[in-house]
C-alpha cells in the first residue's frame, strides 16, 4: 500500500549567473535597459546525480522612460528527482526609478507570481514493481499531485554611475505548498546584493573599453544560507568571470560538513551591442565530491533600443551598472 511522506524539502531555483536573470534576483532590476530585452536562462546543475535539478526561465522586460517604469514578464520552469518533482512560475513585475542626484537613484521593484507545483507518480518506482520486476506498472491506485499558489516578492536598489546595493524578499506572503492539504508555510528568502565597477581604459567618448567589477551576493532562508562573491573582468567584447559561493569556516549544520558549495567560471561574448552570450560551469567543492561532473549554464540577452532611446539614455542615469554578461554603456 502507498504510505506518502510527510515531509518533503526542495529548493528554489537557483542561478550561478545571477545578472543574467536579474528580475528572478531583484525585481527591483526589472527595466534596467535602455528600453527593451528578452533574456533566457538554462541550468543542469549535478548532472551525473540521480534526479538533479534542471531549470529554465524566459523573460520580457521594457524600460518606460516617459514613467521612469520598468514592466515585465517572466516565466521559470524546475525539474526534479528524474522529473518527478515540477515547478513552474509565471510572474509580472514592475519597478519604478527615482533619480536623487544626476548619479545616483534608486530603483525599488514588485513581482507577482502564480506558483504551480506538481508531483507525477509516473516518474517513481514502487516496491510492488521491484518485486514483481515489472518496470512499467504499479498496483497501487493514487490521483495525480499538484499545488498552486500565489507567491510575491518585493526589492529595491541605491546606485551610482559605478556601484550598487540593494536587497529582495521571496515569498512574502508564506504561501503553503503541502501537497497533502497540511499547514507548510514557505519561509521567506532574504537577499542582500551589492558590487562595484572600476573602470581600467576608456574610448574618446569615455565608454569604458575594460572594467573590474566585483560582486557579493548573500542569501539566507530559514536556517539556510549562502554567499556568492567574485568578480568580472571585460575587455570590450569578452568577459571572463570567477567567484564563489559558500561560507567558508562561519557556519556548518553538521560535524564534518562545510558550508562550501562550488567555484564558478564563466565566459561571455556580447555581439553588436544587442546580443549577449555566457557560459558558466559550477565546479563542485562540497562533500558530493567530483563525481556530480559539476552543473551548467547558459544564458542568452537580446537588448533593443531606438535610437532616440539610446542618445537619450547618457542624460540621466537609470541603470544600475551590475553585471549581466556584459556592462550596460
Amino acid at each position: 500500500m502507498l504510505t506518502p511522506p510527510l515531509l518533503t524539502q526542495g529548493q528554489d531555483p537557483q542561478f550561478s549567473q545571477f545578472y543574467a536573470a536579474p528580475m528572478y534576483l531583484n525585481p527591483a532590476f526589472t527595466g534596467n535597459t535602455v528600453q527593451g530585452r528578452v533574456t533566457a536562462n538554462y541550468r543542469k546543475q549535478w548532472i551525473k546525480v540521480p534526479g538533479a535539478f534542471t531549470s529554465y526561465s524566459f523573460s520580457y522586460d521594457q524600460f518606460l522612460r516617459k514613467y521612469k517604469s520598468g514592466i515585465g514578464l517572466m516565466f521559470i520552469n524546475d525539474k526534479a528527482g528524474s522529473g518527478a518533482l515540477k515547478y513552474s512560475s509565471i510572474g509580472g513585475l514592475y519597478s519604478y526609478v527615482f533619480n536623487l542626484t544626476r548619479t545616483v537613484g534608486i530603483r525599488a521593484g514588485v513581482r507577482a507570481s502564480y506558483i504551480s507545483r506538481d508531483l507525477d507518480f509516473f516518474y517513481l518506482k514502487f516496491a510492488d514493481q521491484i518485486i514483481r520486476d515489472d518496470p512499467f506498472g504499479t498496483i497501487e491506485t493514487f490521483d495525480r499531485i499538484g499545488k498552486t499558489y500565489f507567491d510575491f516578492a518585493t526589492g529595491a536598489v541605491l546606485f551610482s554611475q559605478s556601484s550598487w546595493i540593494g536587497y529582495s524578499f521571496d515569498h512574502l506572503n508564506r504561501p503553503n505548498e503541502s501537497f497533502l492539504g497540511q499547514d507548510t508555510r514557505l519561509p521567506i528568502k532574504y537577499t542582500v546584493q551589492g558590487g562595484y565597477k572600476y573602470v581600467l581604459t576608456e574610448d574618446v567618448k569615455g565608454n569604458a573599453l575594460e572594467d573590474i567589477t566585483a560582486v557579493v551576493i548573500y542569501k539566507g532562508q530559514q536556517e539556510w544560507d549562502q554567499v556568492d562573491m567574485g568578480a568580472y573582468y571585460r575587455h570590450k567584447m569578452m568577459i571572463v568571470g570567477i567567484w564563489y559561493r559558500g561560507i567558508p569556516g562561519l557556519k556548518t549544520y553538521k560535524p564534518g560538513y562545510s558550508n562550501s558549495d562550488a567555484i564558478v567560471i564563466m565566459l561571455g561574448l556580447r555581439v553588436q551591442d544587442y546580443f549577449h552570450f555566457g557560459y558558466s560551469y559550477d565546479a563542485t567543492i562540497s562533500k558530493l565530491g567530483i563525481g556530480t561532473q559539476g552543473s551548467h549554464e547558459i544564458a542568452l540577452i537580446y537588448e533593443f533600443a531606438q535610437p532616440e532611446y539610446k542618445r537619450n539614455g547618457k542624460k540621466q542615469n537609470f541603470m544600475v551598472p551590475c553585471t549581466k554578461i556584459t556592462f550596460t554603456q
